[in-house]
């Protein structure tokens, strides 16, 4: 790792306070199997929240308590002993759940091949009642099931006070309301949007704050976007990207995430298309504050991206594709990354060479603009197949909606030959499919830059829309409305509920949809 101590200096002294919150449930629940439900469990209404305070819970009991809405916190609770004296410790298990199917579906069951430490579950023993207890963990939830495991036969509980203190950097007051005009659906995704970016802002951009809890610069770059159309909380973005400034991998390369403790570092996950992104996410943030002293300060940064990127060219001027490296692009076993990585390439020398104009770089200048020449020619040369009508990927020449996107944003092609492009992909059934929020978004992008407003907002609404009406109140980090318990982790108890790349429809229907309506 290499740490640039100046640039770490200045992402620390840009800490946000926090926003603290007092959040109590709204109700009881009952937790069930519901085959029409997403993930096969729903919850309905069981009673007042308030029966827990004078209620009598003993070994084997357990109630669940919905908060009415997606939270961030942590959790407080009183604890008070009913009949005999207590003569044995109180032990509870108390299970946390963005959605039902993590109250409901046994933990035990959990087979993914992430760590099942981040299933949201624990075990508290406490030895003297009346108790005030306080969970220094932080939680992501909306529901809370509380299991009494024992006490003894002699007394029982009850809960005289349950409480959520949730947290987050982004403030709402600064929020501009939606016209009263807009469309009711239209409403709820801009508030769902919001609600997932809020969630997410910590004293980092998070990309979940279930699972994860890092800053990750792909969903920074998106959550950026978003921020600028509501918190404006700029300096948690500034602060993001010294951080990925300060703290880089061992040849100068922005690393994929960067971890805040014990102490800032990043990880030694490397993502091809990642490291680039640095540089939109740079210019995104210039473009929006004029901060001409954080350009000039990370400029280098952005610059060695570029040069660390051209470096995986092969002799024809096409992304090497090859078991040295890894691109994220999207999460799909079969797709093939090569294409797609090769327009990411291109989008970010082009933004890259706005910066250098920016920052009056002649030579910087030079060489970009050479790259984007070089990768444009070989694109086309061996990348665009024009008997089939699309970009091809790897050796299998393989044909996918984000190879065919990311190409659109790259504009290899005017906007008329890319609305033609995408019209075409959606008549493909071969083409390798999306499956995250986060491709979903740069699909929504292509149409726009391809003059395909009308279109952009229709899919907006399907997409994103289908989470509504599947009953998100944040959007999900994954969501295949033909697999809607799909997960890349073999379990969806672990995907999270509430992640940022899925934050976008807010900053779409704030920015570019708001003559529309």
């Amino acid at each position: 790792m290499s740490i640039n101590e100046a640039l770490l200096v200045k992402a620390e002294q840009l800490i946000p306070s926090m926003i603290e919150t007092r959040v109590e449930p709204v109700r009881l629940v009952d937790v069930h199997e519901d085959a029409q439900a997403v993930q096969g469990w729903s919850a309905r209404a069981a009673g007042d929240a308030g029966a827990i305070k004078t209620g009598a819970y003993g070994k084997g009991d357990s109630f669940v308590l919905d908060f009415g809405d997606h939270l961030v916190g942590y959790l407080r609770m009183s604890v008070r002993p009913v009949g005999s004296p207590p003569d044995a410790p109180l032990r509870l298990k108390l299970i946390f759940g963005e959605t039902p199917c993590e109250i409901g579906e046994p933990f035990e069951s959990y087979n993914g091949w992430l760590s099942s430490s981040w299933l949201q579950e624990e075990i508290l023993t406490v030895d003297v009642l009346p108790a005030e207890l306080r969970l220094p963990r932080r939680y992501c939830f909306r529901y809370v099931k509380v299991a009494v495991v024992d006490t003894s036969p002699k007394y029982k509980v009850s809960f005289p006070d349950v409480y959520c203190i949730a947290v987050t950097s982004g403030d709402p007051s600064n929020i501009r309301p939606l016209p009263e005009h807009y469309p009711e659906d239209i409403a709820a995704m801009d508030r769902i949007g919001i609600k997932t970016l809020q969630d997410c802002m910590q004293t980092v951009f998070e990309d979940g704050p279930k699972r994860d809890r890092r800053l990750w610069i792909g969903d920074l770059r998106l959550q950026a976007l978003a921020n600028y159309e509501t918190f404006r909380n700029d300096d948690l973005v500034k602060r993001c990207l010294y951080l990925f400034g300060s703290l880089l991998l061992e040849d100068g390369a922005v690393g994929a995430c960067i971890f805040e403790k014990p102490a800032p570092h990043v990880d030694d996950t490397r993502l091809y298309d990642y490291s680039l992104f640095f540089v939109p996410t740079l210019l995104d943030y210039v473009e929006a504050t004029n901060d001409r002293q954080t350009l000039e300060e990370l400029w280098p940064v952005a610059r060695s991206q570029l040069e660390i990127g051209l470096r995986r060219l092969d002799e024809r001027g096409v992304v090497r594709d090859d078991a040295t490296w890894w691109c994220f692009i999207d999460w799909h076993e079969e797709l093939n990354k090569q294409a797609p990585a090769q327009a990411v390439l291109l989008y970010c020398l082009k933004r890259g060479l706005k910066l250098a104009r920016k920052m009056r770089d002649g030579a910087a200048e030079a060489w970009i603009a050479a790259g984007i020449d070089e990768v444009t020619r070989a694109t086309l040369a061996h990348l665009w197949d024009e008997e089939r009508g699309f970009f091809v990927s790897g050796e299998r020449r393989q044909v996918s909606w984000a190879s065919q996107i990311w190409m659109v944003l790259a504009e290899v092609f005017g906007p008329e030959d890319n609305a033609k492009l995408l019209r075409r992909l959606a008549e493909e059934p071969e083409a390798v499919p999306m499956t995250t929020p986060y491709m979903y978004h740069h699909y929504i992008e292509a149409l726009i830059a391809s003059g395909e407003p009308e279109v952009a907002l229709k899919q907006m609404r399907r997409y994103w829309g289908g989470m509504v009406e599947d009953g998100a109140d944040t959007f999900w980090e994954l969501y295949n409305p033909d697999d809607k318990r799909m997960s890349p982790y073999g379990s969806f108890l672990i995907n999270s509920y509430c992640h940022a790349w899925s934050c976008t429809p807010t900053y779409f229907i704030r920015k570019h949809f708001k003559d529309m309506f």
